[in-house]
């Protein structure tokens, strides 16, 4: 597969005992994640996020 269509989402998750667990124990923030493909399913916890708009036809880098 080449690449993945990003639906049905993209989503910050309410906070888990995992996000509380990880925050306590190294003292800063986390969130946990999920980005929903049609081949894959990923859960991420995460202590720091930036989300950037690009226009439409973005392409960082091409395969060919």
């Amino acid at each position: 597969m080449k690449w993945h269509a990003l639906y049905p989402e993209a989503r910050l998750l309410p906070a888990s005992e995992v996000t509380r667990r990880w925050s306590k124990a190294l003292g800063i923030n986390f969130h946990e994640g999920r980005i929903e493909t049609n081949a894959h399913n990923l859960t991420l916890l995460l202590s720091d996020l930036q989300v950037s708009d690009v226009p439409v036809g973005y392409t960082p880098f091409v395969v060919e």
